[in-house]
């Protein structure tokens, strides 16, 4: 049985907390908004699609991992579910804003 615990998916979407359009990553799989870093509670492992909860995520900080960079931390307001991603900051194409990234990692936006 052949189950990657990540797969690719990589497709543009409508945020559902700013309402903003975001565009595909390009080289990974983009899951929340680069504008308010807001996400929703889709995957069980990244790329599945196979949650069932669908809430929205919200970002409640920002670690700084020695591999990874930036991590942002999500909680879902509709079960709890806290989940990490590694932030797209340096993208191409709809950077993650740097300062909404600063601002929770010094825990300024709670």
């Amino acid at each position: 049985m052949n189950d990657k615990r990540f797969r690719k998916n990589d497709s543009g979407f409508v945020c559902a907390h700013c309402g903003r359009t975001v565009e595909p990553l390009g080289y990974s799989s983009r899951n929340h908004c680069p504008h308010c870093l807001w996400s929703l509670h889709l995957d069980e492992n990244p790329g599945d699609r196979a949650a069932e909860c669908g809430g929205q995520m919200r970002p409640i900080r920002v670690e700084i991992d020695p591999r990874k960079g930036y991590v942002i931390v999500h909680e879902c307001q509709k079960c709890g579910a806290i989940r990490r991603c590694k932030a797209a900051h340096e993208a191409k194409n709809q950077p993650d804003d740097i300062d909404l990234l600063i601002r929770l990692t010094a825990g300024e936006l709670r």
